[in-house]
């Protein structure tokens, strides 16, 4: 019911948060509408005050009878991932029909391409996550959806070692997302996570003795 509603207001919402620029185009149309600084806001029982994407607080609008409210904010209040595709014109809110791979923005010291660690049961993978370092250690990376997306299909495999606890936290809020164990038995081994309103992921497992972390960036992805 809650996606439903963003729904509605996402139109009239994104098309209010577009800038300047976008009223130089054909397709929009004038109208006369008031900001509602009466109306009063709450999530889950407590008091809510939308804002932009810079912290200023916005006030909803009142049209024939309507009012209408931010979207990006309210979907952020409800972990809904909302996104607008500027050449597309398009606004997606929730998951997304195709994925997008999260070697798009990676980077970490253990991303390599050597042909000589990118494979995994047969099949090269290009460019992967792997972490061989010897001895007890972390082996982590930080992630950044940046808000756009609600899931993350995350593809790890444990090679000589299982990982007893890979989790994925929400860095900004210091909130476990997702815990699992990764065996060696288990392959390459699929993990869904819930990332909905998510700009920062911070992914981490202990690796034991001669334990190595094996992550695909290319069939990793957020959706």
């Amino acid at each position: 019911m809650k996606k439903k509603w963003i729904v509605t207001i996402a139109a009239a919402s994104m098309v209010l948060g577009a800038g300047t620029g976008a009223f130089a185009g054909s397709n929009l149309q004038e109208i006369k509408a008031y900001f509602d600084n009466s109306l009063k806001m709450t999530v889950n029982g407590k008091a809510f005050q939308p804002t932009n994407d810079k912290g200023v607080p916005t006030l909803p609008i009142v049209y024939n009878g309507t009012t209408y409210l931010p979207v990006r904010a309210v979907s952020g209040a409800l972990g809904v991932a909302v996104d607008y595709d500027v050449k597309t014109k398009t606004v997606s809110i929730g998951e997304k029909s195709e994925g997008t791979p999260i070697a798009d923005g990676f980077d970490d010291m253990y991303r390599t391409k050597d042909p000589q660690v990118t494979e995994f049961n047969g099949k090269d993978y290009k460019d992967v996550y792997f972490n061989n370092a010897t001895g007890n250690r972390s082996g982590s990376f930080m992630l950044y959806p940046k808000g756009k997306y609600q899931k993350l299909y995350l593809q790890v495999a444990a090679i000589g070692e299982d990982v007893e606890k890979l989790v994925v936290k929400d860095s900004g809020k210091d909130i476990i997302l997702k815990e699992e164990s990764v065996t060696v038995a288990d392959g390459l081994k699929t993990i869904v996570v819930d990332i909905g309103g998510v700009s920062e992921l911070y992914v981490y497992g202990d690796l034991k003795d001669s334990g190595k972390l094996f992550v695909p960036l290319t069939t990793s992805y957020y959706k």
